[in-house]
């Protein structure tokens, strides 16, 4: 379980999330975020959660094949070459600017819509993650029984969204004591969005490289 929730915690680097989050901080008005943060991540949470139990619904129907990938070096080998490809996406750069901004329009005021464009962020960012779908292989092959793994979805989503609720809690931090040190520290990762996105792409690449040959050397 524990290995599964690791690279949930790969997962929870989600740059995209946390810029529209930062985005939403620096756009609502006083009040406004406090509503509006908690529905977006609830609905994103769902999302993740939702795509796991159908996602490790399909991995127990192909157990032996799972099985047998996860106990042998392949399943390392695959996160090494993510961590690579990672490390090559990282390295040429990209600016999601624009669709943060398209992101933000159904945003502006709490309504069940902001729930469900944080399920469909959610659902979108799994199913594009590879460290989503390894955890999951992970999960369905460990000797956890069904009724318990299936319980331990709950944690999963929860681990898979947690630098995302952690960022949304310091920005509700920062909005009140902009002049804290967190609100400093915000303030710069801000003027360095790049910078930071690209810290966030190394960090990914360094833990998925570092499972990767776990899984084979073990």
């Amino acid at each position: 379980m524990l290995h599964a929730l690791s690279l949930a915690f790969v997962d929870s680097v989600n740059v995209l999330l946390i810029g529209v989050l930062v985005a939403l901080a620096l756009m609502l008005a006083p009040g406004r975020y406090r509503h509006i943060a908690p529905l977006l991540l609830l609905g994103d949470w769902l999302g993740v959660f939702v795509l796991a139990v159908i996602v490790l619904l399909a991995f127990d129907g192909l157990e032996s094949v799972v099985s047998t990938v996860i106990d042998s070096p392949v399943f390392g080998i695959l996160l090494i070459l993510t961590g690579i490809l990672t490390a090559f996406l990282t390295w040429r750069g990209g600016d999601s600017s624009s669709l943060i901004d398209r992101i933000l329009s159904p945003l502006r005021s709490p309504s069940p819509l902001t729930v469900l464009v944080g399920f469909i962020l959610g659902l979108v960012q799994s199913a594009t993650s590879v460290p989503f779908y390894a955890g999951l292989a992970v999960l369905s092959a460990s000797d956890v029984p069904a009724n318990t793994r299936y319980l331990g979805l709950i944690l999963y989503a929860t681990v898979a969204l947690s630098l995302p609720v952690l960022a949304g809690l310091a920005l509700a931090v920062v909005r009140q004591r902009p002049r804290s040190w967190i609100g400093r520290l915000f303030g710069k990762a801000r003027r360095n969005q790049g910078t930071v996105a690209r810290g966030a792409g190394w960090l990914v690449t360094v833990l998925l490289i570092a499972i990767g040959v776990q899984q084979i050397l073990s």
